[in-house]
């Protein structure tokens, strides 16, 4: 089951004298991995007031490849080993699914903050951070388990090819602050925001991992947590900007900045950056609390950072670059050259002889007989016509009412083209259990078919009962609407997909699927299908409900296995 190790959670380096965001980091993966994490193998450990200390040592277990934890998780891939303890790529052979392992004794100094503080991250449930999933302690071994992104690249991969984009940029300070803003709401801090801590999922959504484990994992403390990750996102930005690290140290393979001359704004490094957003990063990056842009005042919090955001004008995507179509060429076609060879200059074409015409006595007869039989065709055309003309003379006046009279109302009974519907909003339906990809549900409609909403992978099929009596995706039309029919665009084909459309009364329906009116159901083995409404219903709200998948194979995001996706879905009415 290989999976990609952009999705190891990162636990780097956190010594030294500069700030938290400033320290370099050194690579430790296994030479195994594709997308190798970057951590700083170092004995010292610092607390919050700065000052390297002594960590104590604790043996690290002695685990290896194929090694499993409660009889659950096996270990594939060590990804990290230091300062006691280790971190995994495994398999949950129940769940069948890759996940991520952090393992130490549980006699390390930091074994009960570590477990304390997994616990703490994983009761937040907030999908923009890579979840944990279990924090155990038993058999002598602390361990932590969590998410695995095989189809997430992390922010260091990113920039190793340039600096982003400013929409990208844009999306990446945006996102990382409202979801790091909510954490602190909740009394949570990251301490450990890097360029190895945040990735990109393939359908742009940006993903935070490591949320108070990483700090904790390495000793991590700080009296100022708010102003801490603030300043970090304020050096994500800059390096996303730039391509530089914002401090005189070269760091997550970004050079710095060059020495003894302060820090300077992202636009006086390159440039065509983006001006409010080298301002934004400015105002985050602060050297005692004191902001670096002398105009505006500083981002000392995430929320304050968000509210910054929220006051620039948005930054739109690119828009997508067309090939010009090739050049008319215009061609001189000669009546009788066309598909003929091209004559040698300097031939001489023989002139076609014309057939001679009808000068014998049989010719001569036969031309007589075609004209006679010409003459006679007309005749009696003729006379059907006026026979006709005079049979309709006295009903003329009733039929031309009656015409009229029938032509209305056909033209009055004529059925109205149906009009598309444009999609409002839309937010994932769970019934049961865990949600499939919440996050990608504007996929659906984006209008863009290579971005699409995935359910999980399960074992049997096509029906999804008994893991689940279905999964789908609530539609706002914006108002009350008749829907007729439903085109959907799939990602896999095969023996089957089945798909129901229920008219529901809020994007949070308030029954169940049983609750609710069936507007219409379809089954097919293509990758696409229609479903026609069979009973006319007017709704605001659309369920879109999958009660079968098909087999699918191996992809970026799960092995083969029952799955199904939807890149678009367009409503008729």
């Amino acid at each position: 089951m290989a999976e990609r190790s952009t999705a190891a959670v990162d636990v780097a380096d956190n010594s030294g004298d500069e700030p938290l965001t400033a320290k370099a980091d050194q690579s430790t993966a296994d030479g195994v991995a594709q997308n190798r994490e970057r951590d700083t193998d170092n004995d010292e450990a610092q607390g919050s007031n700065g000052i390297a200390g002594s960590a104590e040592k604790a043996s690290t277990p002695e685990l290896h490849s194929g090694h499993k934890l409660a009889r659950r998780y096996r270990l594939e891939e060590c990804v990290t080993r230091l300062d006691g303890f280790s971190s995994w790529r495994a398999v949950d052979e129940k769940l069948r699914r890759a996940v991520g392992v952090h393992v130490l004794p549980a006699h390390h100094a930091r074994a009960r903050s570590v477990l304390a503080a997994a616990r703490s991250s994983a009761l937040l449930g907030d999908p923009r951070f890579v979840q944990v999933l279990d924090a155990v302690d038993e058999n002598d071994l602390v361990y932590v388990v969590h998410e695995w992104l095989p189809d997430a690249t992390e922010l260091t991969t990113l920039l190793s090819a340039g600096p982003l984009e400013p929409h990208d940029a844009y999306q990446l300070v945006s996102q990382v602050s409202s979801a790091m803003a909510a954490a602190h709401r909740e009394g949570l801090a990251h301490l450990r925001l890097n360029p190895n801590a945040v990735l990109r999922t393939s359908t742009g959504q940006w993903r935070i991992r490591g949320l108070a484990v990483n700090a904790a994992l390495r000793g991590i403390s700080s009296d100022t947590p708010q102003r801490t990750d603030t300043e970090a996102i304020g050096a994500l930005l800059y390096a996303a900007l730039t391509q530089r690290w914002p401090y005189e140290n070269d760091a997550y393979g970004l050079a710095g900045l060059p020495k003894d001359i302060g820090l300077i704004p992202p636009d006086q490094v390159r440039a065509g950056i983006h001006r409010g957003l080298s301002e934004l990063s400015m105002r985050a990056l602060a050297n005692d609390g004191a902001t670096a842009s002398r105009h505006e005042s500083p981002c000392t919090t995430p929320e304050e950072l968000v509210k910054a955001i929220g006051e620039m004008p948005r930054i739109r995507p690119p828009e997508p670059a067309f090939t010009a179509p090739p050049e008319y060429q215009h061609t001189s076609y000669q009546q009788g050259t066309y598909g003929r060879p091209a004559p040698r200059p300097g031939a001489t074409q023989p002139v076609p002889t014309p057939p001679p015409p009808l000068q014998s006595r049989t010719g001569k007869a036969l031309k007589w007989a075609v004209s006679a039989l010409l003459i006679a065709a007309l005749g009696l055309g003729s006379w059907q016509l006026a026979d006709a003309l005079m049979d309709q003379g006295g009903k003329a006046g009733n039929d031309t009412q009656t015409q009229t009279q029938d032509g209305n109302e056909k033209n009055g009974n004529k059925p109205k083209p149906a009009q598309p519907i444009q999609i409002q909003g839309a937010r994932e339906y769970v019934a049961s259990g865990d949600a499939q990809a919440p996050e990608a549900v504007g996929n659906t409609y984006d209008g863009n078919s290579s971005t699409y909403w995935r359910t999980r992978r399960y074992n049997a099929g096509p029906r999804l009962a008994p893991y689940k009596p279905g999964v789908g995706i609530v539609y706002d039309l914006g108002s009350a609407r008749t829907v007729t029919s439903a085109s959907i665009a799939l990602r896999y084909g095969g023996d089957h997909t089945t798909v129901h459309l229920y008219a529901t009364d809020s994007l949070t329906p308030s029954t169940g699927v049983d609750g609710m009116k069936e507007i219409g159901t379809q089954t097919t083995s293509a990758t696409s299908l229609t479903v026609k409404a069979a009973k006319s219903l007017k709704t605001r709200f659309v369920l879109l409900w999958i009660t079968d998948v098909p087999q699918a194979p191996s992809d970026g995001y799960s092995g083969a296995g029952y799955k199904q996706a939807i890149t678009d879905v367009k409503f008729t009415g």
